[in-house]
């Protein structure tokens, strides 16, 4: 049994974080967050040491070391802008790190995370969880087989969020690094893990609603759009009640990995603890996706355009 302790419990995530931890046998010993809204603790036990204040958290992490509350690892759900720091604190603290995406901001925050892992001995684990998920296996085991460089995709997430995201760190370009870091991230690093590196990055439309852009990869190139504004669901969704849409066709076929989802952090918690994680080197490629398109300028509708983004 390993000990976890989580920073950023009462955020969006934590409860997938808390969720696999349980179902993988082990057990959350103390937690913390700015907030207190973090009743979901008691779904699962009632004896997590909780904070507010980062300094009586990293004190009493410090306190467990040589009993057997001894921290094994470190969950990190907190905003984005502060995984570096926190990943820092559970290396220091000798603990193993599972970090939520996007690892980190900017490329360069990798190399010095590296230098961290060789100084205290521990390794840091990112939660790339759509790398498990069963449809998107199969779909790397076909694309393995083709042998194929001319693949043509169109990536598209529409999902619904209310005024709160925009008033929270979320809606914070500095704090999130923008719609690309927040939701782009997990589907660029699907797509590069199946189509192979980058090789040509365009930002066509960017505003707090809603990007498109771009993407020549090794073996395909990817049309995508994002968009966190109800109004652009389509009908066919709405119909159904449902908030969000996501669409991926390879080759014009639909990609179907609408369900799947529910335990895949448990998965990724498994493969963390038996030693095959996904580590810094592998969100790097992803990282650098985001970055570029943070400083580009948007460049208008093009021919290579997501047909969603011609059409408005």
């Amino acid at each position: 049994m390993k000990n976890f302790a989580i920073i950023g419990v009462g955020g969006y995530i934590a409860p997938r974080h808390i969720q696999a931890i349980n179902d993988t046998g082990n057990i959350t010993v103390t937690a913390m967050d700015v907030n207190d809204s973090v009743g979901v603790l008691d779904r699962y036990t009632q004896d997590v040491a909780f904070f507010k204040d980062f300094e009586r958290f990293e004190a009493y992490v410090d306190s467990l070391k040589g009993t057997d509350k001894k921290v094994d690892y470190v969950s990190i759900c907190s905003p984005n802008h502060l995984h570096s720091a926190h990943m820092k604190f559970g290396l220091r603290s000798g603990c193993d790190v599972i970090c939520e995406k996007p690892l980190v901001l900017n490329e360069s925050e990798i190399d010095e995370l590296k230098t961290y892992e060789k100084k205290y001995g521990k390794k840091i684990n990112t939660v790339l969880q759509l790398r498990v998920h069963e449809s998107i296996i199969e779909l790397k085991k076909k694309i393995d087989q083709k042998k194929r460089s001319d693949h043509e995709i169109e990536l598209t997430y529409l999902t619904s969020r209310g005024p709160w995201y925009h008033e929270s760190w979320k809606g914070n370009f500095q704090k999130s690094g923008g719609l690309t870091s927040n939701i782009g991230i997990h589907f660029f690093d699907m797509l590069t893990w199946i189509f192979g590196s980058i090789k040509s990055n365009e930002l066509h439309f960017s505003n707090e609603l809603m990007t498109s852009g771009y993407m020549e990869l090794e073996k395909a190139k990817v049309k995508w759009i994002l968009s966190v504004d109800r109004k652009y669901l389509p009908k066919e969704a709405t119909d159904k009640g449902m908030t969000t849409y996501r669409s991926i066709t390879v080759d014009g076929d639909e990609i179907e990995f609408s369900g799947g989802f529910t335990d895949l952090h448990t998965k990724v918690y498994k493969e963390v603890i038996d030693g095959k994680g996904y580590g810094l080197e592998d969100a790097r490629t992803a990282i650098r996706i985001v970055e570029d398109l943070r400083g580009q300028q948007p460049s208008g509708v093009k021919n290579n355009s997501h047909p969603m983004l011609k059409g408005l």
